[in-house]
């Protein structure tokens, strides 16, 4: 689950089609030149040594307390929030050409999406645009369909990704 989760996020972030592998033995399958970046936690990471290490300057650990590499290999701590998750991803990955997407979103749209990625909930929404909590309902409806990010972190991370909110 968390695997499709971030190969939505690395697909509408950079805009590009991440494999989701079931195994080890199908990234051994493949050419090293077709892999831009390997993904994996501490525990598959450290039980498949053998294989990750020859990929290691592609390979990033996720994990979920602070630690440090060794400079040899890249770590990022999934705890530490979403900036860093994007920060690490981006040397291997590169930026997602932001005017095309950022296009997707009407003006008001791009309003509640930065009100929404700001914390705030529908009442909150409605109250600071002036506007029905059945027009904010609708404005999210439309975001979610457009860009078929469902969940407020999902809709965060487009959002400090395209420019429409401070990623600081």
């Amino acid at each position: 689950m968390e695997a499709a989760g971030l190969r939505r996020f690395i697909d509408d972030t950079f805009g590009i089609n991440a494999l989701v592998l079931q195994d080890v033995d199908q990234l051994q399958q493949l050419p090293a030149h077709c892999i831009d970046l390997v993904v994996t936690d501490a525990q598959h990471f450290v039980e498949n040594l053998r294989t990750f290490l020859p990929r290691k300057a592609r390979t990033l650990v996720l994990v979920d307390k602070p630690a440090q590499g060794d400079g040899d290999i890249n770590i990022v701590d999934t705890l530490q929030g979403s900036e860093r998750i994007v920060a690490a991803l981006s040397p291997f990955l590169g930026e997602k050409d932001q005017g095309t997407s950022a296009n997707l979103l009407s003006q008001r749209e791009a309003d509640v999406l930065r009100l929404v990625a700001s914390g705030m909930i529908n009442k909150q929404i409605a109250d600071t645009l002036s506007i029905s909590i059945n027009t904010v309902l609708t404005h999210r409806k439309n975001i979610t369909a457009k860009l078929g990010i469902k969940s407020v972190s999902g809709l965060t991370f487009y959002a400090m990704m395209n420019g429409i909110i401070d990623p600081n």
